[in-house]
């Protein structure tokens, strides 16, 4: 975190870290307008980016309090306390945030699901069937707007669905 942050006056320093917060969170951020007097545009670029880095490092990493505070040592003690205290406030909300970005990557994303077994007693090849066929609905929201899917499957087909599900799970959970 640059010690550019210090030029603040600490009166204004808390409510600086929350707009920041704000922003990480998908609220307005701070504007420069309202700190014009404070930094040059370069020192603004440079303090708000260190300061939205250091947020989104200590809460996605979850790094413990003590090594949070180790990284912004080199700041006044005033400021360092607003920082810590911010960042305890609000770790939840950044957590929140940076986890639905992490999601929003994916562009569509499954809402619910439903499932039906029957079984097909005849088709048009074949007059005495007896097989069995699961028809499953998922409704996935892509930009915003839920999207119906069905898909029918018999037995080899589901049993390859579940393979590549339990595949995946196996993969998500060895790589946290």
């Amino acid at each position: 975190m640059p010690r550019l942050l210090e030029k603040l006056p600490p009166g204004r320093v808390l409510e600086f870290l929350h707009k920041i917060v704000d922003g990480i969170c998908g609220r307005a951020y701070p504007r420069y307008q309202d700190y014009s007097n404070v930094w040059s545009l370069s020192e603004w670029m440079k303090v708000l980016e260190g300061t939205m880095t250091y947020f989104k490092t200590a809460v996605g990493k979850n790094i413990s309090d003590e090594e949070a505070a180790q990284q912004i040592i080199e700041l006044n003690s005033d400021y360092q306390e607003a920082i810590t205290k911010c960042l305890k406030g609000r770790k939840e909300e950044i957590r929140n945030a940076l986890v639905e970005r992490v999601n929003a990557i994916s562009s569509a994303q499954l809402q619910d699901f439903d499932w039906q077994l029957k079984i097909a007693l005849s088709s048009d090849k074949i007059s005495m069937l007896q097989m069995p066929l699961l028809n499953l609905d998922l409704d996935v929201r892509e930009n915003g707007e839920i999207k119906p899917i069905s898909i029918e499957m018999n037995k080899e087909e589901l049993q390859n669905l579940i393979n590549a599900l339990e595949a995946a799970n196996k993969v998500t959970f060895t790589d946290l």
